[in-house]
């Protein structure tokens, strides 16, 4: 049986632009079209992201358990722990659960289609120095005017178009 390759698409933007807004109302448009979502969160305020050490999976990982998997009522929790751990790695991981799509919020520079979210002024130069960007998600109306000349298309963060148009995009690579 062959797997059928999941769409991966990222969301991307500088700090508390939006991208966790954005890759909810994604995730929620993508769920209501029947797509299995994967999601990667790159965590990238600095230290390990939080878990809870005094339960016991988090008690393995301290004694040296390089792995800890805990399973309950059909919740499955996976903690893993090494040094890093590369984008490629973390999709390779997902690809286990066969999603249809895999949503990255973050890893800007990586070279995946993206949705990128602009802030204000200063968020510009993301225009400039991100590959691979599809659409444009900008929340201040002011900043449409930098890029009407671009090809790429562009929305507002409260206009629910652009969250029709990012869905049937991914969609359409996904069939």
């Amino acid at each position: 049986m062959a797997l059928v390759k999941p769409v991966i698409f990222q969301i991307a933007g500088y700090q508390d632009s939006g991208k966790t807004t954005l890759s909810l109302k994604l995730i929620e448009h993508l769920s209501a079209s029947r797509l299995k979502i994967a999601t990667i969160k790159h965590h990238g305020h600095g230290g390990k992201p939080e878990v809870d050490e005094t339960k016991d999976s988090g008690r393995h990982i301290a004694a040296g358990a390089a792995v800890s998997l805990v399973e309950g009522e059909g919740r499955v929790l996976i903690q893993a722990e090494q040094k890093q751990w590369t984008l490629l790695e973390e999709i390779e991981m997902l690809s286990f659960f066969k999603p249809d799509v895999i949503l990255i919020e973050g890893y800007k520079n990586e070279k995946y289609p993206k949705a990128v979210i602009l802030r204000d002024k200063g968020d510009l130069e993301l225009l400039e120095k991100l590959p691979c960007i599809k659409v444009i998600f900008y929340r201040d109306a002011s900043l449409a005017r930098h890029f009407m000349d671009q090809d790429i298309p562009s929305f507002d963060t409260s206009d629910e178009s652009g969250f029709t148009w990012l869905t049937n995009c991914i969609r359409a690579d996904f069939t």
